[in-house]
């Protein structure tokens, strides 16, 4: 029963009490930005995370510097990496991300994204936190 009980704790630590700080940062590779919107208000960096070894794989995440408000920075795109990353402005408040792998179209992880109202985290965890929930309107995942 006490494993049980555990085990259901870990469980719902990860899923309700999740924050992007839990990447490691450490083991990171520098990606495309960056880029700044159109008016300077923001910055785009993506950066890419290894794991699992020589077998593993990459994921891929987007933090967006906001200028006006102390350089205070948020991440807002969290996925696994597809062979074909970039991104680009759409306006001043719309950062499209494309990710994706001809070799495989239903992996397309691209997305638009409203900077300040929507985030996009690939399993879910940042849309289910408690912790998150004040930090976007939208969060989207596949």
């Amino acid at each position: 029963m006490s494993v049980f009980v555990l085990i259901s704790s870990i469980y719902i630590y990860e899923v309700y009490f999740f924050t992007f700080k839990e990447i490691d940062r450490e083991s990171t590779q520098k990606g495309p930005g960056p880029i700044t919107s159109p008016t300077g208000e923001y910055t785009a960096n993506a950066y890419y995370e290894l794991y699992g070894g020589a077998a593993g794989g990459v994921n891929v995440w987007v933090d967006i510097t906001n200028k006006n408000e102390k350089n205070k920075v948020q991440t807002i795109y969290y996925s696994d990496a597809k062979s074909n990353f970039s991104m680009e402005w759409v306006d001043e408040n719309i950062l499209y991300i494309i990710n994706t792998d001809p070799n495989y179209p239903d992996s397309d992880r691209s997305i638009k994204l409203e900077i300040g109202k929507e985030i996009y985290h690939e399993n879910g965890l940042a849309c289910k936190s408690l912790i998150m929930k004040d930090e976007y309107v939208t969060c989207y995942q596949n």
